[in-house]
């Protein structure tokens, strides 16, 4: 069962406390002791975290559908097994943060589960807060290893891209994009390939993308608006079709800029009905 809460324990009224409610944390919790998971609910409840207890191993699909930042786990409920699913999951979900929360172990014990790729080691009896804690910096590790590093001023065409304003600019004047959409425009413009749509959403939202999520299409159509409102004159993210979408700014009128239009309307993705019926008609 999912839960979303806002409230907050008294004491815990804190900047650090907004912030984490502004980028809640998705995280399933696989462990069968009833005295731990009650603890932990709580506090996961009043930093108003969204989780799922697991009483059983899901399988890496299921765990993708869930959209998770984080899955924490406690390897000794899964016997002989547990080291291969470990594997299995951070191979199959690499923008995944795993932690193992788990009794007593041996050093090599510790070692072998960091090196199949969880991220953190917790030994029970353990504090909730610690716990909570060493969640939100394997997260932070993944989302910072997945973004682009925020250099200094960059100009394509006819826009300046300010990773310090976090936002993007023709003559000084704001696109007024949204924080998603800066960071799709900045991770394409940091690339000099075509980045598959499951690849942009692992690194900006940082989880693995559902099966026939189109959300990567919805935002980039958004951006693309922006950008062709702000420079009507040029055309800066191509798509290719059936994989993803390329950062290169092009005049208008380039024979570059009409196949990338062509093949949008061909396969309908990113074009408005508006947009595709022009494309279709010309």
């Amino acid at each position: 069962m999912s839960t979303e809460r806002s409230e907050t324990l008294p004491g815990y009224s804190t900047p650090a406390t907004a912030q984490r409610g502004q980028s809640r944390l998705r995280l399933a919790v696989l462990d069968r002791d009833p005295g731990f998971m009650q603890v932990l609910s709580k506090r996961l409840d009043a930093l108003g975290c969204e989780y799922r207890p697991l009483s059983a191993p899901l399988n890496p699909d299921a765990l993708v559908t869930m959209r998770l930042n984080a899955l924490v786990l406690d390897l000794a409920i899964l016997g002989p097994t547990g080291w291969g699913y470990l594997e299995q999951v951070c191979a199959r979900l690499p923008g995944l943060a795993v932690v193992v929360c788990t009794g007593p172990s041996s050093v090599a014990q510790r070692v072998r589960g960091l090196r199949l790729g969880a991220d953190a080691w917790i030994t029970k009896p353990c504090h909730a807060e610690e716990l909570i804690c060493v969640i939100e910096a394997a997260v932070r590790r993944h989302r910072r290893a997945e973004m682009p590093a925020l250099d200094g001023a960059a100009s394509f065409g006819e826009i300046t891209i300010r990773p310090d304003l976090y936002q993007a600019y023709v003559n000084e004047v704001s696109l007024e994009l949204t924080a998603r959409e800066f960071e799709i425009l900045h991770l394409l413009s940091g690339s000099d390939r075509v980045l598959r749509r499951e690849e942009i959403y692992e690194r900006v939202w940082g989880y693995a993308m559902a099966h026939g999520d189109r959300s990567v299409d919805v935002f980039v159509r958004k951006l693309r608006q922006k950008l062709r409102s702000g420079s009507p004159q040029w055309n800066y993210i191509h798509t290719h079709f059936g994989v993803g979408y390329r950062f290169s700014p092009e005049s208008e009128g380039s024979v570059e800029e009409e196949l990338d239009m062509l093949t949008s309307a061909r396969t309908g993705e990113d074009l408005d009905p508006e947009e595709l019926d022009s494309a279709l008609a010309g």
